[in-house]
This record gives C-alpha cells, sequence and structure tokens, in this order.
C-alpha cells in the first residue's frame, strides 16, 4: 500500500445495484491528487456530452486527497464534482468536518456514482466493504432526524452521514450536501444531482486505521510549528469569531453587499456581526479533525420566535451576509433561523440569500406583488418573510417552487426587467465579496469554470505592498500593487498563480483557511512540505502548481464540451453601475476595461479568444485525452 493514501476508488452503478474498486496506480495519483481534481477527471471521462444534470448519466464524484486525514490542521475536506444544474456546466463543492477522513479509514479515495436507484438508497462503506442499503424510510427526512435513524439503525454512533434534504430530494437546483448536519458541500447543486439518483446518503465508517505516514517526524515538526505559529497568525481570530468577523470589516471599506447588491454598506450590520453573535448567542466554537483553527460556529436559542437548535451550527460571514445585509435583515435570531432551516433541508445557503434578496429586489420595484409571494410582503427587511421563503423553497411550495430554481431561471420565467436585477453567473449566485471593490474578482468571478466563487484565488489586498511579500515571493509574484482598484497585467498574474494555489487546496482537500498563499496558518511551500512527508513524493511546488493548474484546465475543458464560450463569461449588469452610499460610492465596473482584463486573463492561461484551453495548454499539462476530445487526434 502506498503511504498516505490506500489507492482504491469505489465505483457505483446505482441502476443495476452493483459496484467495484479501481486502483488506478501511483503515477495517477500523483499526477490528479484527488479532490476536485480527480472528481472533475472522471466527470469529464464518464459523463456523456450534453446530458441532463439530473440524468441517471450524469456521474457524481466525491473525492478526498493523498494527504486527508494526516494528524496535522485543515487535512479534512472533500470535494463533490457532477454536471450542475444550475449552471449546465461543472459543478464543484467541498465541505470539511469529519466525514472526509473516515472515508480514507473506510479504505477509499473517492467514490465515484452512475445511474439512479429504483426507489431511494444509502451507501453504507465500512473497511472496504460496500452495501446498497433501502432508504425509503428516511425520504423527506430533514438531515438531523435521517442521522439518527442511521446510526441507530447502523448500531455505532461513530459513523459518518453524507447526505441530502428534503430539498436535494425535491431537486432544488442549489441544493446542498450535509454532513454532521452543518457541514455543506453547498455550492453549483451537488445535492440535486444525487437526490436524482435517489440517493439519500453516502455512510462511512473505518476501524483499521488510515494509510502509513512516510516521515511522521517532518510531519510532527510542521504540525508543531503551526502550534506555536497559530496565536500570532491571521487565522487566529477565527477560533473566536469564525468568518462572521468578516462582516464588520467589509462594512468598513464599503464592501458588503447590501439591498441586492445595491450598496456596500448596511447601517444594521452591528446586529448581525460576529462579535456580537459571540456576546450573545454563541454557544461553543466547534472543528474538523484535527485542526487547531476551531473555527465553525455553533448557535443556541431558546426563547423567541426563532429558536435555533445548535445541533445545526450557526451562520458564517456567507450566511450572515446573503441572508442578512442582502436582504437588509438585521434580526441575527432571524438569519440563524434561516441558516437552521437551510441545513435542515439541505440548501446553499448563499444561493438561498440571494435568490431571496433578487425577488425582495423585484417586489421592490413592482414586478412582483402580494399575488405572486403567496400572499408575503416580499420587502427588504422583512425578516419574518425571509425566514417563511427559506422553508417555501425547501419544501418547494407555493411561490417557494419557482424560487427554488434560482434567481436566473426564475427572472427568465418572470420578465419584467427582473433579469436586469439577477446577480449571477453562469447562473450562479454570488457570493458577499464585491468585484466592484476588488476588482480581481470581476475576472475570477466570470471565468471560474463553475460560477462565481470567493475562494477561487486570493482577494486584492493581499497583494498590496507590506501584506505578504514573502509568501507572494514563493510564487514569484515580487511587485505588489498599491492600488487594488488597479486591474494590470501584474494584477492578472497574481490572480492566476493564486487561482492555482487555491485548486491545488481543493485537489489535495486541503482547507483554504489553513493552507494558502496569504493569510493562512501554512504557506503555498509548505503544502510541498505536508506532500512530502505523508507520501513521500519529492514533489516540488511547481509540481504542485501544474496540479492546480491541471484542475481548472480540466473544468473549463469540461465547460468547452458542453458548448460554453466566452458568452458564459460575463458579469451581471449591476456590476456595470456605480455603488450608492458609503466609502466606495461611485467605484463601477466599466464594460470595455472588463472585457480587456478578460481577454489578457485568458491569453496568460493559455486559452484561446473564447476562452478554452488551447491543445498546446492540454498537451503540455499531461492532457492530451482532453485535447484528442475537444479537437480530435492530431
Amino acid at each position: 500500500m502506498p503511504y498516505g493514501y490506500n489507492g482504491k476508488i469505489l465505483h457505483v452503478d446505482l441502476t443495476h445495484g452493483t459496484w467495484h474498486i479501481e486502483e488506478p496506480g501511483e503515477k495517477f495519483f500523483r499526477m490528479y491528487l484527488g479532490g476536485s481534481a480527480m472528481g472533475t477527471y472522471y466527470v469529464l471521462k464518464e459523463t456523456p456530452a450534453g446530458v441532463d444534470p439530473f440524468s441517471p448519466e450524469n456521474v457524481l464524484t466525491i473525492f478526498v486527497g493523498v494527504t486527508t486525514g494526516a494528524p496535522i490542521s485543515g487535512t479534512s475536506r472533500v470535494c463533490v464534482n457532477a454536471k450542475s444544474p444550475v449552471t449546465g456546466g461543472i459543478g464543484d463543492a467541498q465541505a470539511g468536518g469529519f466525514w472526509p477522513v473516515e472515508l480514507k479509514a473506510a479504505g477509499f479515495e473517492g467514490i465515484v456514482i452512475k445511474g439512479r436507484a429504483a426507489k431511494p438508497v444509502y451507501l453504507w462503506v465500512h473497511d472496504g466493504e460496500v452495501e446498497i442499503r433501502d432508504a425509503s424510510h428516511l425520504w423527506g427526512k430533514v438531515t438531523g432526524e435521517a442521522e439518527d435513524i442511521i446510526k441507530a439503525e447502523l448500531g455505532d454512533p461513530k459513523v459518518e452521514v453524507l447526505q441530502i434534504g428534503p430539498a436535494g430530494e425535491k431537486l432544488v437546483r442549489f441544493a446542498a450536501i450535509m454532513n454532521m448536519c452543518n457541514r455543506a458541500n453547498g455550492r453549483t447543486g451537488m445535492g440535486a444531482v444525487m437526490g436524482s439518483k435517489n440517493l439519500k446518503a453516502v455512510v462511512v465508517r473505518g476501524t483499521k486505521g488510515r494509510p502509513p505516514i512516510k516521515d511522521r517526524e517532518a510531519l510532527a515538526q510542521l504540525a508543531k510549528w503551526g502550534a506555536q505559529r497559530f496565536p500570532q497568525s491571521d487565522v487566529a481570530p477565527m477560533r473566536d469569531y469564525g468568518t462572521a468577523a468578516t462582516i464588520g470589516a467589509q462594512q468598513a471599506v464599503g464592501g458588503l453587499p447590501t439591498r441586492n447588491w445595491e450598496t456596500g454598506v448596511f447601517d444594521g450590520w452591528e446586529a448581525i456581526d460576529g462579535t456580537t453573535m459571540s456576546k450573545t448567542i454563541l454557544k461553543e466554537n466547534d472543528t474538523c479533525f484535527g485542526c487547531i483553527v476551531r473555527c465553525k460556529r455553533v448557535v443556541e436559542i431558546k426563547e423567541g420566535p426563532y429558536q435555533v437548535d445548535p445541533r445545526y451550527g450557526g451562520p458564517e460571514y456567507e450566511t450572515l451576509s446573503t441572508l442578512g445585509s442582502y436582504c437588509c435583515v438585521s434580526d441575527l435570531a432571524a438569519v440563524c433561523k434561516a441558516n437552521e432551516l437551510c441545513n435542515k433541508y439541505g440548501l446553499d445557503t448563499i444561493s438561498t440569500g440571494a435568490t431571496i434578496a433578487w425577488a425582495m429586489d423585484c417586489y421592490e420595484h413592482g414586478i412582483l406583488t402580494k399575488a405572486d409571494t403567496d400572499g408575503i410582503e416580499l420587502t427588504f427587511g422583512n425578516a419574518a418573510a425571509m425566514v417563511e421563503m427559506v422553508r417555501k423553497i425547501g419544501e418547494r411550495e407555493g411561490f417557494g417552487n419557482l424560487l427554488a430554481e434560482g434567481s436566473w431561471r426564475a427572472a427568465q420565467k418572470i420578465g419584467k426587467g427582473a433579469e436586469e436585477l439577477v446577480v449571477a453567473t453562469k447562473a450562479h449566485e454570488f457570493p458577499a465579496h464585491m468585484p466592484r471593490v476588488k476588482r480581481s474578482l470581476e475576472v475570477i468571478y466570470a471565468i471560474n469554470p463553475y460560477g462565481a466563487d470567493h475562494q477561487s484565488h486570493e482577494h486584492d489586498p493581499a497583494y498590496v505592498p507590506g501584506a505578504y511579500d514573502d509568501r507572494m515571493a514563493e510564487l514569484g509574484l515580487l511587485e505588489p500593487i498599491e492600488d487594488i482598484q488597479l486591474v494590470n497585467t501584474e494584477k492578472l498574474r497574481f490572480t492566476i498563480y493564486t487561482q492555482w494555489v487555491y485548486n491545488l487546496a481543493n485537489a489535495l482537500s486541503l482547507c483554504q483557511f489553513v493552507w494558502g498563499p496569504a493569510w493562512q496558518l501554512y504557506s503555498t511551500g509548505q503544502i510541498a512540505t505536508l506532500v512530502q512527508a505523508v507520501t513521500g513524493w519529492n514533489m516540488s511546488l511547481w509540481e504542485l502548481l501544474k496540479a492546480g493548474e491541471r484542475t481548472v484546465n480540466l473544468q473549463r475543458a469540461f465547460n468547452a464540451r458542453e458548448g460554453f464560450t466566452s458568452k458564459e463569461d460575463t458579469l451581471p449588469p449591476k456590476m456595470f453601475k456605480p455603488i450608492v452610499g458609503g466609502p466606495t460610492a461611485g467605484l463601477v465596473i466599466k464594460p470595455e476595461e472588463f472585457l480587456q482584463a478578460r481577454s489578457q486573463y485568458y491569453r496568460m492561461a493559455g486559452w484561446d479568444e473564447e476562452g478554452r484551453p488551447t491543445r498546446g495548454k492540454l498537451e503540455e499539462l499531461g492532457l492530451e485525452w482532453v485535447a484528442n476530445m475537444l479537437y480530435g487526434k492530431a
């Protein structure tokens, strides 16, 4: 058995109720590493071109990485990939928790799932064994109920459950996949793909230990360094406030998306800030396997109209923004209740909140009325309406049935100018970081293969003089830029290189709060130290960055095969309108500057004028089979 990983991939055919184990060999694992890279490999190779995302032929992959479960912070993440019912291109979603390490202990690096079961089922994967079990009694259950039943049924409280809630069963397009009832593979609708396969859950348990580590002493030294460094690191405040503290920071610079992206400031921000949460309703800060950061919020509310069960965690920055400032809701309890409902039903909080904010915008503009919204006054700031709409989306009930399609599809159906109010790229709603403020985001939101995503590269403030000069120098980035509004050749180099780092983290299934190019606990160079210690491979930083670049190009190639061109790499109309109010008032993206930056990014990435990876770029990355798929044999 190799060091650090099992070398085994489980293939399941739900249509026929069969499974087999593949052992591809060391070279394959060294090239793709795991995570999103390996998941996309199988989706591209085994999903026929042009299939409907809800077709049984859409392949769903669930992968960890070669370093998953190593005894050091930030090594317990899982990546899920399939054709997205949101974008129609590649889908990609990551989550933390303990499930990833348990899959590794159960003997596998990943699972490739095909077909559709005739009735609801769940997979039971334990110590190298696999069962496909009936889940009819679980269908319709919210995540907490289903998890309790599964653990009682299997007689083991230590099993880890990766599951969908009613939203995934009902094919809400932005349904999430949940583990621990509060960790979400949230984005791009992977829960809906799982629901389309009648797959309720993937349950894992390993009792025989994880694969051996090659150099335990080197790994122990790296872990010791992290423990000593943590109190002084920029990630340390996450232990006290999680990402929720970002509310105040974004408000201060005028970058807190508010009123469906009209402005970057919110008068009610203090009520939903992370410090307020910590002082009032925070019960504890939870963690993922072996992680020193302990950034996960757990809240509890026992009184009032919005009582919240701590089992379902608590809202982080994106959730506080999308269900809070996007909707102008300053009731922290209401936002926490909406977060609880999202985790019960299995909903992506970003798309949920953004879609409700869009509907509120339509209501305020007279495009929607009470007759459309089931009699609910869907105005900005209406906390009760926001919470009720989350429930309706999860149930696909009434007006929630339309919102369950996401803002972009709902707008196409409504018309009457509703399209102008959507804030999405590739039909994927924007997370809570403003491209008009952080200008590299205008490019990354547009070109990212699975739609707007804030964890696809490092943000502009990391590349100003004196911020992280040494860490940027590891990547050959030596000319930091004072003006974060400037988009020039150096800014695009920074965008591309850090995009490779973030996609490397996804390939290894590492936490981007712990491993990365700037403010994280460990630097990009230390990722190489980690991989070398765990696997024994003499992998250089250059080879690892190529793995990150390979992930991006695999995903762009999938989209190109599905017919995506530069027309999909666009920004919504609101990005070309000035911000109203606050310190960023008047900031706007000019269409001609955006198009120029996008074209230059294409050239620098080795893509053609339509954003497709060229044959030469694919061949340089060792992806000749992909080049032949796109362009025919040379």
